[in-house]
């Protein structure tokens, strides 16, 4: 498969569904209405994916104040995704399972990493109409800064 180009401000966002950690099913369209922040990690089991999905879960109720719902998406597994979630004390955030076919939402969004089989360390907002708004990719080993996100949801609220 050729390598998408990275989405970018302004791209409608590219539709998926998949099972989050408890085996819930997140559909990006049916968030119309609110800002998502889809924030891809590369591998569960690692301390900065940790460090970045315990941003979302520590910053949960700020996001839901800035009308936004923050997911973590990278290609673990569901079991995998369920014990680490249970090990990090996640219980707000959604973690999804970009588990088969391998990185399909990253792929769609030009974040996938096809050298190590999985995704860029990257945040995308996308708006209430399902239009991207938002894309940072961050060197793999590092830990997005979540007050960039918040900042630039706080704007948009102006």
């Amino acid at each position: 498969m050729k390598q998408a180009r990275i989405v970018k401000p302004g791209d409608p966002a590219k539709n998926f569904s998949l099972k989050d950690q408890n085996d819930k099913t997140f559909g990006l369209y049916e968030q119309t209405g609110k800002y998502t922040l889809l924030s891809f990690h590369p591998l569960a089991w690692t301390d900065f994916c940790a460090a970045q999905m315990k941003s979302l879960e520590d910053n949960h109720e700020v996001l839901k104040s800035l009308d936004c719902i923050p997911v973590g998406i990278s290609v673990d597994s569901r079991p995998c995704k369920r014990a680490w979630a249970e090990s990090l004390s996640i219980m707000r955030t959604p973690l999804l399972c970009d588990f088969w076919p391998q990185g399909v939402v990253a792929q769609k969004y030009g974040l996938f990493r096809e050298e190590n089989g999985f995704s860029e360390r990257a945040n995308v907002i996308v708006d209430k109409n399902q239009t991207v708004i938002f894309v940072k990719v961050y060197p793999v080993h590092s830990i997005p800064d979540i007050s960039e996100v918040i900042g630039f949801l706080g704007q948009q609220s102006k």
